[in-house]
């Protein structure tokens, strides 16, 4: 991976790039990464690991290696079947001596609190994930989830998205890393929470009818945003972008 700016650099290591974490006093910071076609399609096939490379895949373990905890909407959970997070041994061990757990727990978020309670993602986690949902979710599907999940409710009937991060960041998270889909990273946007946002560009055509990566909220105003950093490896183009 190459370095375009803010420095030229011809070689760069990922880990040194995203290293520079956005710090929050308040909550835990939030960094959002998403992978989006040149035309501005999250998906293809009701997918986004299709729009993919070994380049943005190990961006991925990259950014996960950093975070306290990992969270993603259930629908795109489900589809993405996403399993119990996995980093390799030096990611691991550079965590241990962070003060962290080996892997990041995932935080999935569900308002109807009912989720396939027998998948590897509940199954075959080695960190206890977290599920957050709210007081309307019927009461036997929130002690289901209990026996295999810690559970935040965060929120009576929709999902509070600044309660449900206060209430990670008194379980110690600092940094929380989400990874969609377009609704969630909607309401973080809408929730003001967002201070940074990863964008891979993928050098494709997606065409279709799906999401932008931000969508179902709509601001008050634009957003605006900073670059603060480019790498290429490719044709795909990594952007960092924070909130002006």
């Amino acid at each position: 991976m190459r370095m375009l700016f803010p420095d030229a650099v011809d070689e760069i290591d990922p880990l040194e790039v995203y290293a520079d974490l956005p710090e929050n006093t308040s909550r835990p910071s939030v960094r959002l990464n998403m992978i989006v076609s040149v035309d501005g399609g999250t998906s293809w096939g009701g997918v986004s690991g299709a729009l993919g490379s070994a380049a943005d895949k190990a961006l991925f373990a990259v950014l996960r290696s950093f975070a306290d905890v990992v969270l993603v909407a259930a629908g795109t959970m489900r589809a993405e079947h996403y399993g119990p997070a996995v980093l390799p041994a030096t990611m691991q061990e550079a965590r241990a001596q962070r003060g962290q757990t080996p892997v990041p727990p995932i935080a999935v978020v569900s308002r109807s609190c009912r989720l396939d309670w027998s998948t590897p993602f509940f199954s075959s986690a080695t960190v206890r994930p977290v599920v957050v949902t709210v007081a309307d979710a019927p009461v036997a599907d929130r002690a289901r989830a209990a026996e295999v999940a810690d559970v935040i409710v965060a929120g009576a009937h929709d999902v509070d998205l600044a309660l449900a991060l206060d209430e990670l960041g008194a379980r110690g998270a600092r940094g929380v890393l989400a990874e969609g889909g377009p609704t969630l990273n909607g309401l973080l946007a809408r929730t003001g929470v967002l201070d940074e946002l990863c964008l891979t560009l993928a050098p494709l055509l997606a065409s279709g009818d799906a999401k932008r990566i931000l969508a179902g909220s709509t601001l008050d105003d634009l957003g605006r945003l900073h670059l603060r950093s480019i790498c290429e490896e490719g044709d795909y183009l990594f952007l960092r972008y924070r909130p002006s």
